[in-house]
């Protein structure tokens, strides 16, 4: 199935990111590029064939298998295949042999390099009172930014998902959307600015993204902190960055300075520490400083040379590290002037020449105290041209929005709000029941589930996106409205930012959400808590992200997230695969081979060489078909999930709407007569709602009452790019209706279908509750693959005020017993959520999750489950 397009105007900036030759001439209009220059598809050196390939990819990505163990592996393989027919080998002869082949592939040879810097300043004059970080030397490893960025660039998986010039792109309905990096304003500034000089008139605007955050590998076995930088380049599409797909890539690993504690508030070993930052950041990115005043020649994705001109781009880091970045004191707004005493108050966008002017007037302290500036350090941005680390940092959705703002400010405020109204021992009864609310949340896809509620020693960022999703309903009826009204409108705030398209129009309602927040948190201050008047950095930045989404676009393409997701496969996972004894050299290593293969497996699967089944030796070695097939629509296989199904997959599915696949496999054992599955549904009159539903679509055509399938559930595929979708934005998710979910309770899922006679609307839609999975033929040969369900009627005419959320009831009789309708499954749009709406009741302790549906008489309709449900009509 396929979905329209809404009408989308582009209007790109002009004579930039034409294509050029080689030598950077350009060329004619619609010129196809020039094949690539490749090996033979049976060519894949340095491995023998493609089985020795996925072999070594298996073992050193995927399985991430010890030396120890894949010498061991190798010799069983090697007795085994002794004894076999023909006597071969195994792939390997031991560990160093896979190591060394994997350094053989040329792809991605960006070796790492390292330079030393240690304290020249001043120093106390008897030799005992030198502190030890005066003497010691700090390495700073890298790699060629330069040499990185064209790897990325040059990518032929990211072939039609980057843009090569600033866009600016309307919808139908006249209204601007941003997207990508390259769609927001700031991206069409520095073009400008480059089209002033003639030399790089013409030229693609590269940004350079730079992310950095220290991370910690593991407390049990000591201290062992990694700062790495990373980088990605501006052109590449927000979903493919996020994807963990190559378009991020570690470029450093700096170092980190540690003194004892009487020198930790040293102020020449804080100055220091600032220092060594930004001369290491300049010292890396220095080859790149040629690239951002004359343009060089690029190979591109599409195959394509260009004219490229790079820029220091959005610079990504949590509050910390901002402030680090830019020069500027904790507690100060990185990016205006606003006092730290009244960040509400007025301030104006800082620059580094409004620091140099501040600077040539007032002293050290002033600067310090009334600026918030750091004296002494010029952030590493003044080194490079159209520079202006002030405007290029990023919105950080992790940490200032759902960790600082949800977790570490909102949720607190509760808890402190509870104790003032009930005192401790009423409050700890209370925040109990919200937990136990939290965790008699019913299921659904993707979301995490607290058995014990929010009480656990470490929240990590999807910890806090879970809670968030079903905070408002856990704590209703404990606080009063305007708290219900400040989370609100935080939480429509939050899903509004991190839609993937951002139009105009729903900037506007991203500043109403600002202001109704700013106006509602104020009950906290007038209950007691302690607010700090409100003068908080990471609340403070909410009011920027208006002006940021104009600059850079949706907000969540340059989010923490990501390079904390990067940590992962560049620190933690190398990092425990070392002996742990010097361990950065070792994770250097596996990094760059990691690089290899997955530059190996881009280059075999462009030629055509990763098609297909792995079959077998005597296949592989006779090679393929020397014509390439053409690429598939849809999700690179690369990126597929790797979780298999019973239900069809879907990869294309363009602009909205939704398909719905039944499962394949049915529910074994089940009976096939009307009589018998009316008995097993509890619906003695299914029958006659079968009718009911033929009438409507096929008016008189007759069931045959020995024809039922059933089964147990149905797959939902959707358009919706969050942080669970695929990478072309396609969401998958399953509604269930089975007698036993993984060996437990029965579980029959809630979800939102089309407007229907038989069931009761909000507005557009209606909610259901899954009874039963089924299909039937008729007389006339048509099979009809349904849902029977039971319906919740709204409880008002309107969402509730304080929650933002519709209430429902089950539909009920005069009897007080179930309404029960067919519909098509095709009626169904995707899943919905529902919770409890428990007012001032306890949860009983011995409620569980499985049997919320049934426990309550009304329910939160939940749109804040996930973005789509927070786009729709509800």
């Amino acid at each position: 199935m396929s979905c329209t397009l809404p009408l989308l105007i582009h209007s790109t900036y002009t004579h930039v990111g034409t294509p050029c030759t080689p030598n950077g001439l350009p060329l004619p209009p619609n010129t196809p590029p020039l094949p690539r220059q490749r090996p033979p598809h049976t060519d894949y050196s340095p491995f023998d064939n493609r089985a020795h390939f996925e072999c070594a990819d298996f073992l050193f990505r995927k399985e991430q298998m010890s030396g120890g163990k894949i010498d061991a592996l190798m010799d069983i393989l090697n007795a085994f295949n002794q004894q076999a027919a023909g006597g071969a080998g195994a792939p390997f002869t031991d560990a160093n042999d896979l190591y060394e082949t994997i350094d053989q592939i040329p792809l991605l040879d960006v070796p790492w390099w390292s330079f030393s810097v240690s304290y020249t300043g001043p120093r106390p004059d008897r030799e005992e009172d030198v502190p030890k970080w005066m003497k010691q030397e700090y390495v700073v490893w890298y790699r060629c930014p330069d040499k990185v960025l064209k790897a990325q660039l040059g990518n032929p998986d990211f072939k039609g998902e980057m843009d090569w010039s600033p866009k600016r792109v309307y919808n139908k309905k006249g209204q601007r959307e941003y997207q990508d990096l390259m769609s927001g304003d700031w991206c069409w500034e520095q073009a400008d600015t480059i089209a002033e000089d003639p030399g790089t008139h013409g030229a693609t605007f590269c940004p350079i993204i730079l992310g950095s955050d220290k991370t910690t590998v593991s407390v049990a076995t000591g201290q062992n902190d990694y700062w790495p930088l990373y980088i990605s380049n501006g052109l590449v599409h927000n979903n493919v960055r996020r994807a963990r797909r190559n378009a991020v890539s570690v470029v450093a690993f700096l170092a980190i300075p540690t003194t004892d504690r009487e020198f930790e508030g040293d102020a020449q070993f804080r100055k220091f520490r600032r220092q060594l930052f930004h001369d290491s950041l300049r010292h890396i990115l220095l080859n790149t400083l040629p690239g951002m005043s004359r343009p060089q020649v690029i190979l591109c994705s599409d195959n394509h040379y260009r004219r490229v001109i790079y820029g220091i781009g959005p610079y990504i880091g949590d509050y910390p590290e901002q402030t680090l970045v830019a020069c500027v004191v904790q507690k100060w707004c990185a990016k205006c002037t606003a006092s730290r005493l009244d960040l509400n108050g007025p301030g104006i966008p800082r620059s580094h020449e409004h620091t140099r002017a501040l600077a040539e007037v007032f002293p050290p302290k002033i600067l310090w105290d009334d600026y918030g500036i750091v004296h002494g350090i010029e952030p590493f941005t003044t080194t490079f041209p159209r520079a202006n680390i002030h405007e290029v940092i990023s919105p950080d959705l992790l940490h200032q929005v759902i960790k600082g703002t949800f977790k570490d400010h909102l949720v607190k405020w509760v808890e402190e709000y509870l104790v003032i109204k009930h005192g401790v021992r009423g409050a700890a009864v209370i925040m109990a029941d919200i937990d136990r609310r939290i965790a008699v949340v019913p299921s659904f896809t993707g979301l995490r589930r607290f058995p014990e509620g929010r009480r656990f020693k470490q929240w990590t960022g999807d910890d806090s996106k879970a809670l968030m999703k079903v905070f408002i309903p856990a704590i209703a009826g404990y606080v009063p409205p305007k708290i219900l009204q400040c989370f609100r409108a935080f939480l429509d705030f939050c899903y509004l930012v991190r839609r993937h398209i951002i139009t105009s129009e729903e900037l506007e309602q991203i500043e109403d959400a600002i202001q109704q927040f700013y106006e509602a948190r104020l009950v906290f201050a007038e209950a007691g808590c302690n607010v700090h008047d409100f003068s908080i950095p990471r609340q403070h930045s909410i009011s920027h992200y208006p002006r940021l989404i104009q600059q850079f676009a949706a907000p969540n393409g340059l989010c923490s997230s990501i390079t904390e997701s990067k940590h992962i496969q560049a620190v933690k996972e190398p990092w425990r695969r070392s002996n742990r004894f010097n361990a950065l050299g070792q994770m250097l290593l596996t990094n760059q081979r990691l690089d290899k293969l997955a530059a190996a497996r881009v280059d075999f699967y462009a030629r055509g060489m990763l098609d297909g089944p792995l079959t077998g030796f005597d296949n592989l070695l006779a090679g393929f078909d020397p014509a390439p097939p053409s690429p598939p629509t849809g999700l690179h296989p690369a990126h597929k999930s790797d979780n298999s199904g019973d239900e069809e997959d879907i990869d294309t599915l363009d602009g909205g709407g939704s398909v719905i696949v039944m499962a394949k496999r049915k529910v074994p054992n089940m009976p096939k007569t009307l009589t018998g599955v009316e008995d097993l549904c509890g619906c003695p009159n299914l029958g006659d709602l079968i009718q009911d539903y033929l009438q409507l679509c096929e008016p008189g055509n007759l069931l045959i009452s020995t024809s039922f399938t059933i089964y147990p559930s149905v797959t939902v595929h959707l358009y919706a790019p969050n942080e669970q979708s695929s990478p072309g934005g396609i969401y998958r998710e399953h509604i269930r209706s089975v007698a036993s979910w993984r060996q437990g309770p029965p579980r029959q899922d809630c979800a939102f279908v089309k407007k229907s006679p038989f069931v009761p609307a909000l507005r557009n839609l209606a909610v259901v509750r899954v009874v039963m999975f089924f299909s039937f033929r008729t007389v006339a040969r048509s099979t009809h693959e349904c849902a029977l369900v039971t319906g919740y009627t709204p409880v008002g005419e309107e969402p509730d005020q304080d929650t933002g959320m519709w209430i429902v009831k089950p539909q009920t009789d005069t009897d007080d017993d179930p309404v029960y309708s067919v519909l098509s499954i095709h009626d169904i749009i995707r899943a919905a959520h529902l919770i409890g709406h428990s007012g001032n009741e306890t949860i009983p302790n011995d409620l569980l999750y499985t049997d919320a549906l049934n426990a309550f008489s009304a329910f939160y309709v939940n749109k804040y489950i996930d973005y789509h449900a927070h786009t729709m009509d509800l």
